[in-house]
């Protein structure tokens, strides 16, 4: 694991980041990128990490215990991307391709060790000052709110994580990739390599569970 963690290393992706900073508006096309580094250059792969390590941690977070986990994985996930950049042929977006390779990473591991537990980004453990700047923004809001809505906040946050943690393992992932990564049937079928159609079932399956189980906080008396 550490001659391979040492690959992620050489294309470190704060200097990417940086990078991508400079340059206004962000323009980068994924399938030159994916080019130039099937060509050798590293820097092209750095910028793919800066550009999507964020939404890959985040969801990874979702599905998996600990930030330290999801950080893990989310390495794993990147390293195995480089790997088998080979077998990348363009059919699909690149970061459909990526998240696929993550969940699957993330289902693997949690099959190994029992059920995925679907964890809200509400948690103090999410928070530890390693993750994205993204939850950092989300950690700021949240101070500013008042403390009795954020209490009211943080136990409907853990309802619905309670929730969607009941779901089976297809049903919760299709929640967490239409419902809060918000991406379109097209590509949540890309990530779990089913039909569009397939997607569409279990997601009305999914929110028809989803509303049962929370019936009395959305304030369904049927």
């Amino acid at each position: 694991m550490t001659e391979r963690a040492s690959k992620i290393t050489a294309c470190d992706s704060s200097a990417a980041a940086r990078q991508v900073a400079a340059r206004e508006p962000i323009a980068f096309d994924d399938l030159a990128l994916v080019r130039q580094f099937r060509k050798g250059d590293m820097e092209a792969f750095s910028l793919l990490v800066a550009k999507y390590q964020d939404r890959i941690y985040n969801m990874l977070l979702r599905m998996v215990a600990r930030p330290a986990d999801a950080e893990e994985l989310a390495q794993e996930a990147f390293l195995r991307a480089m790997e088998r950049i080979s077998q990348f042929g363009g059919r699909s977006k690149f970061y459909t391709w990526l998240f696929r390779i993550a969940t699957n990473l993330a289902i693997s591991r949690q099959r190994r060790r029992g059920r995925i537990k679907f964890h809200s980004l509400d948690g103090p453990e999410e928070y530890d000052g390693r993750g994205p700047r993204a939850l950092g923004t989300a950690q700021a809001a949240r101070r500013e709110a008042s403390p009795l809505t954020a209490a009211v906040t943080k136990e409907t946050n853990a309802r619905v994580a309670a929730a969607i943690d009941e779901l089976d393992e297809e049903f919760r992932l299709v929640v967490v990739l239409r419902d809060i990564e918000e991406m379109d049937y097209a590509q949540v079928a890309e990530v779990m390599d089913v039909p569009v159609g397939t997607v569409k079932s279990r997601l009305h399956r999914a929110r028809r569970m989803l509303r049962d189980r929370l019936k009395n906080l959305l304030g369904d008396d049927d």
